[in-house]
């Protein structure tokens, strides 16, 4: 008997009688039972209602970074600028711990990379996101959670880690909880030192003319982030908390390109070099204040959100551009520019959310939200000549923007049996903006409001056999850097420039799955994009400048199906497989021509997971995308092979993990253009074959959980800048 020491009866014999058999009197063990360990293992993908959660910790992430993780979650890959893809659309919401980082694209992936994919517990897929999330992000939303252990007492975990590719990487970071069970305290410091490089090759036809061009990335990057909060549990029913957030990214960059010209013989008749150094630095920092009041016990709550963002970025870079023949002998004297560029947004949210249980399994959601944005971007070009340095006015430019976006949502849902739940709400969102070139003139103003539904079902027909569907309306307003008229050159013959008419889009997403124990076995999902947003190239044949420009489109649609989950083959293989098959439709006009495009694409993913002796793990993981459209792009297929060791010690405190990322040095990303009087080829190349050695450790107490879930009120406005 548990808690008690051996006891046994004295010694008696059976015969013909009958027998009393004699009482046995036990005594306490000394050294009672102080604690009794469960140890388990969560399944790679959970299904819930509106969300498939991708449990991080189950996959052997080694020297990877939370931008690589979501290369693992069914649907996301990134493209050749590490855009994050999802269900085919780049029109997603990324958050961290549900809020919104506030950061443009490349801060945005740098912010990511410099986040250890220890510091990740799960990444939610949310397709169709119901009321109370704002309606931005046509493919939904990304919300990665990061560790926070919120058990009593003090613990944490420390990270360190070192990566070689062609140069080398050192990152680390230190994250700290303390819970007195009154007053929960956090922190979360990372800092990193990237060494990189990335290679764009681009052919392109012109009339007659094939023009080959090379570009050299080369930046060394430095990151630093910190996170802290507080939480203040007043009493049962009423909680407070605060949060602040900084980041910080000085980068140093050398830029070079060399361009070679050939005629339709195939033979040299001139080329072109560029040098372009570069220093720039970018800060983000962001503070949101919470309370939550916990009404009674049926779950009635009230919860208010106050945030605030700033974000600034500054760059200086010069260029040399040299002209050459076909014999190699300078053609003209350098042209030699350089500019200094300064970009400062503010962002301000207020939200407030109510939740009343009613009846026999009701419940009723209500919120509303405000939010303020102000954005400001100066650029300054200059040119070098005879007389100095002097102003370069098609180059030159400032913008200022500024949005106020109310909105207000309301939803209700039931759970009919412990079986069946359904859930269904409307948000309504009223848009103002004006943007304003103060160097071209060019003044935009927009005033529209909008309704998004939502509906949502689930199903289970029993522990091990789950179903569930959901549609949704969403909109996609275009980022702020799109919107700024600015242009920027990469080399004389090659640019980007944003559209301050750009348009938002809108899409209908539906999709239903089947879930199987940990395995989805099936999900078919269905999104319809209207007035969409790519890049389309102008070429210009005579001065052969291509500029990148994003546009307005008419449609695009994807039809999905994909099965995936984690088979154990035995005690010591796990399996995850990953397929998807995707078809996808594009239906637009560009420069009034008809343009349509249709393609079938899939893409698998394997990861094997072998429990060696020893407390060592290996893993071999592999992934294989088809050819597929993207916008514009006719992307061609890609594939990487990576394989992991990981050794466990000190009781499951420490790890050792060892990962060569792309064995064969293979992925890449490919794709040809040709549309109008553009007829492309690029290829993007960067470090992907390099190795990592990281060491992770857990200490401090790990009893007695007391969690506390909140979402903040920033909404869509970071992803846009």
């Amino acid at each position: 008997m548990v808690g008690f020491a051996p006891a046994q009866s004295i010694v008696f014999e059976v015969k013909e009688q009958e027998l009393q058999v004699p009482g046995i009197n036990i005594q306490e063990k000394a050294n009672a039972l102080q604690e009794v360990v469960v140890k388990g293992q969560k399944p790679l993908l959970e299904q819930e209602a509106d969300r498939l959660v991708m449990n991080v910790e189950q996959l052997n992430t080694a020297g990877d970074n939370a931008l690589e993780v979501l290369k693992y979650a069914p649907g996301v890959r990134l493209d050749k600028d590490d855009n994050i893809i999802f269900r085919g659309s780049g029109s997603v919401n990324v958050m961290i711990n549900g809020k919104m980082t506030y950061m443009s694209g490349i801060e945005l992936q740098n912010y990511l990379k410099s986040l250890p994919a220890s510091a990740v517990s799960k990444v939610e897929l949310i397709a169709n996101p119901p009321a109370s999330f704002d309606a931005a992000g046509t493919a939904g939303i990304i919300n990665i959670q990061l560790k926070r252990d919120e058990t009593l007492g003090m613990n944490g975990t420390m990270n360190l880690g070192v990566g070689q590719g062609r140069y080398d990487k050192v990152w680390g970071g230190l994250n700290l909880n303390y819970n007195t069970g009154k007053v929960s305290l956090f922190t979360r410091l990372n800092a990193g030192h990237y060494n990189s490089f990335n290679r764009l090759t681009l052919r392109r036809n012109i009339n007659d003319s094939l023009y080959n061009q090379v570009n050299y990335w080369h930046p060394i990057t430095k990151s630093y982030n910190v996170t802290a909060g507080a939480d203040y549990f007043i009493n049962k029913k009423h909680t407070v908390g605060v949060m602040a957030k900084g980041y910080a990214s000085p980068e140093n960059t050398l830029t070079t390109s060399n361009s070679i010209n050939y005629n339709a013989a195939g033979v040299a008749f001139g080329s072109m070099d560029m040098s372009n150094p570069k220093e720039a630095s970018s800060d983000n920092y962001s503070l949101n204040i919470n309370y939550k009041f916990d009404i009674d016990s049926t779950g009635r709550s009230l919860s208010f959100d106050a945030d605030y963002v700033n974000y600034s970025s500054e760059a200086d870079q010069s260029f040399t551009n040299n002209f050459y023949g076909a014999s190699g002998e300078a053609t003209q004297v350098p042209m030699q520019l350089r500019s200094a560029s300064d970009a400062e947004a503010s962002i301000k949210s207020l939200k407030v959310d109510y939740v009343q249980p009613f009846g026999k399994g009701y419940k009723a959601e209500a919120g509303v939200k405000s939010s303020w944005v102000s954005n400001d971007s100066k650029i300054r070009f200059e040119e070098q000549q005879e007389q100095g340095w002097v102003n370069d006015e098609k180059r030159t430019n400032s913008f200022v923007y500024n949005e106020t976006i109310q909105a207000g949502y309301l939803s209700l849902s039931r759970n009919f049996s412990k079986k069946l739940s359904m859930k269904a709400g409307v948000r309504a969102e009223r848009t103002m903006a004006d943007g304003h070139s103060v160097t071209t003139g060019e003044v935009v103003k927009q005033d529209y409001l909008q309704f998004f539904p939502s509906f949502f079902v689930s199903y289970s027909a029993n522990d091990n056999n789950q179903f569930s569907a959901s549609y949704s309306r969403r909109i996609s307003r275009p980022s702020y850097s799109s919107l700024n008229p600015f242009t920027f050159f990469s080399d004389p013959y090659t640019a980007m420039e944003g559209n301050p008419f750009l348009q938002p889009s809108y899409s209908n997403s539906l999709q239903a799955s089947y879930t199987y124990k940990s395995s989805q076995l099936l999900s078919i999902s269905y999104l319809e994009s209207n007035n969409f947003v790519a890049s389309v190239i102008e070429q210009n044949n005579a001065t052969k400048v291509s500029i990148s420009r994003p546009e307005n489109l008419s449609q695009a649609r994807y039809l999905s199906l994909s099965s995936g989950g984690t088979l154990p083959i035995n005690d010591w293989w796990t399996s995850t497989l990953q397929l998807e098959g995707y078809y996808s439709t594009v239906s637009t006009p560009v420069f009034d021509q008809a343009y349509n495009s249709k393609q079938f694409s899939w893409s698998a993913s394997a990861d094997q997971n072998f429990d060696l002796p020893k407390d060592y793990k290996l893993q071999l993981s592999g992934y294989y995308s088809s050819p597929s459209i993207q916008g514009l792009d006719n992307m061609q297929a890609n594939y990487q092979i990576d394989l992991g060791l990981k050794k466990t010690f000190w009781n499951d405190k420490a790890t050792v993990s060892l990962k060569l990322r792309d064995v064969f040095n293979s992925s890449r990303s490919r794709s040809t253009l040709r549309y109008a009087n553009v007829d492309m080829f690029w290829q993007n190349q960067w470090e992907s074959r390099r190795v990592n050695l990281t060491f992770n450790y857990k200490f401090g107490s790990n009893k007695v959980k007391t969690a506390r879930n909140r979402r903040t009120g920033t909404g869509e406005e970071e992803g846009r800048l």
